[in-house]
């Protein structure tokens, strides 16, 4: 089951203390919300596309990448050549992700890839993403579809040498601990391998 505290992330219910969702769920095997983190090239992505796609649900991509560079721009072309084969609908949603899960059905599953460059694009137009990440925490709630979230591990290598660097490696941090606090299955990534650290996979995923 998942469920959020509602004072912990600012959300009001009018009956209930606990915001719950997950029963219809249980047919695909995916919990309501599920994060998958780990570093760079860790295969956190491919774990959590799979994780869709074996839903067999019809697998929407919200993808919060933005082309500002050349580097982007190939790294964005790649995975969408990646996933043209699984029939993914992709949606560019670099901020307002929250709107975009209004419009999913039931019989679909949802990937957010990732979370790291939402929290990113917030900061660039000056918005608060704890204020945020509770309206994001809301349309999950209310969503009819499994979500899983993909996002990064920073807080496990060097010490950031500037200041708005390490004010970003915070907050991705505190980020994560706000996803993986509301999520039924969390899971890390290394190597292409999977550690759960909450909940418990699918059968016969991983």
């Amino acid at each position: 089951m998942f469920r959020i505290l509602c004072g912990s992330i600012g959300v009001t219910r009018q009956h209930d203390e606990w915001i719950t969702f997950g029963e219809e769920f249980l047919l695909t095997g995916l919990a309501g919300l599920t994060l998958v983190f780990g570093g760079a090239a860790s295969g956190k992505s491919r774990f959590g596309e799979d994780l869709v796609l074996n839903t067999g649900l019809s697998p929407v991509y919200l993808a919060t990448a933005q082309a500002h560079d050349a580097e982007m721009e190939a790294k964005i072309a790649k995975h969408k050549s990646a996933r043209a084969a699984a029939q993914w609908r992709t949606v560019e949603v670099p901020t307002d992700i929250p709107a975009a899960l209004t419009q999913l059905h039931k019989s679909e599953a949802v990937l957010i890839d990732c979370a790291t460059l939402w929290l990113a694009n917030l900061g660039m137009t000056k918005r608060d993403w704890r204020a945020e990440w509770a309206a994001l925490a809301r349309a999950i709630a209310n969503c009819p579809a499994p979500v899983v979230i993909i996002s990064n591990e920073l807080g496990m290598g060097v010490v950031p040498d500037h200041p708005l660097s390490r004010a970003f490696r915070q907050d991705q941090g505190e980020l994560n601990q706000a996803i993986a606090a509301a999520a039924d299955l969390v899971v890390m990534v290394a190597a292409g391998l999977p550690l759960v650290l909450k909940g418990q996979l699918p059968k016969g995923q991983g």
